[in-house]
């Protein structure tokens, strides 16, 4: 992960204090539901301080955090860390959030505010995916929620892009003048991409969604929703990738219950 210089001299993501949060082995995650993100949104929209990105994470997402101390800073200096996983969920009420009674899914917050507020103009710009998968995420949405504003799409190539690359892309983000740029490019890339570029782009929010632009072109099965509401996700998808899963899932989800148990039993320090 390129970060030059000093890690956190530019920014820490605009990061409001005041919100509610949680510790889970270091990773600060806020206390929020989609309603409450959607809300947070609309108001960075209209308030356009600068730009702020939103990680929506997981176990993975905290577990490489773990793993690389410059990715825990990338994701403690986001706007909102929200917690899309239900082990995120269910350590979240033990630690004195019972109101949070549901995780804030990624593909769900994407199309809850999309058809939320598709006639009030906002303008979205859709960066990621395989090629050719953003631009048809935005038709099937401009088609799903009538009145939403495409302000344009970018598929990077499965490679670092070059730095003239990246101005080009930069530029072309900003040229569209989006409101909200949604960014599908798995963790810890995705949240890595919006930490290096939120402080050049002219965007109020960047949200990063992962694998929702592949579910909702429907590259990628999602899991039934009795699987998605109860935490079993995680095992539907290890059934249709395990050669790419399985280390996310196994190795790491069996690390994060053990060191989540040591530090509740104070027998590891809290990070």
């Amino acid at each position: 992960m390129k970060t030059g210089g000093n890690f956190l001299s530019e920014s820490v993501g605009m990061y409001e204090s005041t919100d509610a949060s949680f510790n889970i082995l270091g990773a600060r995650v806020n206390a929020v539901q989609i309603p409450d993100v959607i809300a947070k949104i609309e108001e960075w929209i209209v308030r356009r301080e600068g730009c702020r990105y939103i990680a929506v994470t997981g176990m993975h997402g905290v577990m490489e955090a773990q793993h690389d101390r410059r990715f825990e800073e990338v994701l403690n200096s986001a706007a909102l860390v929200v917690p899309d996983g239900y082990p995120l969920v269910w350590l979240g009420q033990r630690k004195g959030f019972p109101d949070l009674k549901r995780r804030v899914y990624g593909p769900e917050l994407m199309a809850s505010f999309c058809e939320q507020t598709a006639t009030k103009g906002y303008r979205h710009f859709f960066y990621g995916g395989a090629p050719g998968v953003a631009e048809e995420l935005a038709r099937r949405f401009a088609a799903r929620y009538p009145g939403l504003v495409v302000a344009g799409t970018y598929c990077p190539p499965f490679r670092a892009l070059t730095p003239e690359e990246d101005r080009e892309a930069v530029e072309e983000i900003d040229k569209a003048r989006p409101d909200i740029l949604w960014v599908g490019l798995s963790t810890p890339k995705q949240e890595c991409w919006m930490f290096e570029h939120h402080v050049r782009l002219r965007v109020p929010v960047l949200v990063g969604v992962g694998a929702a632009f592949d579910f909702h072109t429907k590259r990628t099965a999602q899991a039934p929703a009795w699987m998605r509401e109860n935490g079993f996700e995680w095992l539907f998808r290890l059934s249709r990738e395990p050669r790419r899963l399985w280390r996310r899932y196994l190795i790491y989800g069996s690390e994060f219950v053990l060191l989540v148990t040591l530090e509740s039993l104070g027998l590891r320090k809290l990070r």
